[in-house]
């Protein structure tokens, strides 16, 4: 038998335009000869709708769609559809079984994912009872996303008389998801014995990124179906006995996985939520100029406007390597000077200053300048503002509250400053019509620095980046105490001050816009912490 999996961009909220594009798809599934198309968890609804699904309206509006897609859809064709189901007996995250006009079954997930950046548990209620059915000769069993990364349902499918699994997905994107995806279902394959359809969506949705990257697995669990990261469309598989044919696309790297998400996450941000175009403040650096590269690729160039805002401490190089970069991308470019805004600052601050010299007090007032400048801008001409720190700046704090925090998306939020630089070499390998890098060589290459102070780098105020990130890694990442960072052979004055930099900044972190989830801890759904805490480890490298 022929089988579809739609890998296709779907919208929170957007129910009617959801329905549409579910229904188009259905249309063309069954004009290509498919018996069964399955498409990704909460397609009505899209994923993760949180707190809407506790709206009894909203859920009805969902109840409308089903039964809208139902009558509308082909009758021959077997569809899987789903959506939050509102019931007497509570409300759960459930997959439909449309076929010959008529909701024929319906499949409630048992397992509720309530970690890293999911809380399942909070608004739907578990199901307990498998549902299988009969299509083409061959008897599909239903999980859904969460079910198969847990023992149990998998085994109830197979008691149910289910001779394959499908599983619809919500399965946001994080650096080498796609091979964890493939280990937690060859797991379940070998719990219940059952060979496996992985059907996943794609696109962004706030700080999720969701890749597709849908998969089969045969019976002996080897995967010989492999559809594409990151694009849309209906892939088809050929159903034969216990294994499949149909799509086979090599796994990325991380840096190019990593790119595109962070591409495709910008686009949806923007697109999604009618923005006309992004601005952004371009320093002459390398956070800035990958920021630039990444809004230019998901936009096009028409819809990016670069503005560089120098001050008396801007070196001219800075100056010389923006305007090239613009050129070379050919986007809208602006030049502001804030020495005047700055000076005026200071003027004013001056009878409140007095006998006080000039400290980061002053240099914070030169990037509130220019976030006031960028927000002026996107308010004028209903832009969003993109900014442009990464995480090692995010969490150490080495960043400005209304400053160069200030914006609507934070494209680099979840990007460490050493693979900032992965990323910008990466963007420079791909070929394109221009035969030269995007990004000038010059930025990759020199020290970075705000410069907002004379000859300053990073590196006065941190350490250096491979040894601050590595540090991040372990103790963001993974939690691990002070002393086992430095039984890794970290200096132990260096890891109190960056575990010092980090718990000190999380009020800064609370402000800062969403950006990105491209790790499996970001700051924001994944890592939670109170910004007042009195905690410190007792004895801790004191």
């Amino acid at each position: 038998m022929k089988l579809a999996i739609a890998q296709i961009n779907l919208t929170v909220g957007d129910i009617a335009g959801n329905t549409g594009r579910l229904l188009a798809a259905a249309r063309e599934a069954y004009a290509a000869g498919a018996a069964l198309l399955l498409t990704p968890e909460m397609s009505i609804c899209g994923y993760p709708a949180e707190d809407l699904v506790l709206r009894r309206d909203f859920c009805e509006a969902c109840a409308t769609a089903l039964g809208k897609i139902a009558d509308a859809a082909p009758r021959e064709l077997a569809l899987i559809v789903g959506y939050p189901e509102r019931t007497d007996d509570g409300l759960f995250n459930a997959a439909a079984l449309l076929r010959g006009g008529r909701v024929e079954a319906v499949y409630r997930k048992h397992h509720l994912p309530n970690h890293s950046v999911f809380d399942e548990q909070r608004v739907f209620d578990s199901g307990d009872a498998p549902c299988v059915f009969r299509c083409g000769g061959v008897n599909f069993g239903l999980n859904i996303c969460g079910d198969i990364w847990e023992p149990g349902p998998a085994t109830r499918a197979m008691q149910a008389g289910a001779d394959w699994l499908l599983v619809p997905n919500a399965s946001p994107f994080h650096l080498n998801k796609e091979r964890e995806r493939h280990a937690i279902a060859q797991s379940r394959l070998a719990e219940a014995g059952l060979p496996i359809i992985y059907a996943n969506l794609v696109g962004g949705q706030d700080e999720l990124v969701f890749d597709g990257a849908s998969f089969a697995l045969n019976a002996g669990g080897e995967v010989v179906v492999q559809c594409p990261a990151w694009r849309e469309g209906l892939f088809y598989l050929d159903i034969a006995g216990n294994s499949c044919s149909g799509p086979r696309h090599d796994l990325q790297t991380e840096e190019a996985a990593a790119y595109d998400a962070l591409v495709l996450a910008v686009r949806d941000y923007v697109g999604k939520n009618g923005f006309k175009g992004v601005h952004l403040g371009l320093s002459g650096g390398i956070d800035s100029a990958l920021t630039l590269a990444i809004a230019a690729d998901a936009l096009g160039a028409g819809q990016v406007h670069a503005v560089m805002m120098p001050s008396d401490y801007t070196a001219s190089i800075s100056v010389e390597d923006s305007r090239d970069m613009v050129q070379r991308l050919g986007v809208r470019y602006s030049e502001i000077a804030i020495g005047p805004i700055f000076d005026a600052f200071v003027a004013q601050l001056a009878g409140e200053f007095a006998g006080r010299g000039a400290d980061t007090t002053e240099e914070n007032l030169q990037a509130r300048a220019r976030g006031t400048l960028l927000m002026a801008l996107s308010n004028k001409f209903g832009s969003l503002v993109l900014t442009t720190g990464n995480k090692s700046e995010m969490a150490t704090g080495y960043a400005t509250l209304y400053g160069d925090m200030a914006g609507g998306f934070a494209v680099l939020k979840d990007v460490s400053k050493t693979l900032v630089y992965r990323l910008a070499n990466y963007r420079n390998s791909l070929p394109g019509a221009a035969g030269f890098q995007v990004i000038p060589q010059r930025i990759v290459d020199r020290p970075p620095s705000a410069e907002l102070r004379p000859d300053q780098t990073d590196q006065d105020s941190l350490p250096p980046y491979d040894t601050l990130d590595a540090i991040l890694v372990a103790y963001v990442e993974r939690d691990l105490a002070a002393r086992d960072i430095v039984a890794q052979g970290f200096d132990a004055a260096t890891v109190k001050k960056v575990i010092r930099m980090v718990d000190l900044a999380e009020y800064k972190r609370r402000q800062a816009p969403p950006g990105p989830r491209i790790t499996p801890r970001n700051f924001g759904k994944d890592r939670r912490y109170p910004i007042t805490s009195k905690y410190r480890p007792e004895g801790e490298l004191s």
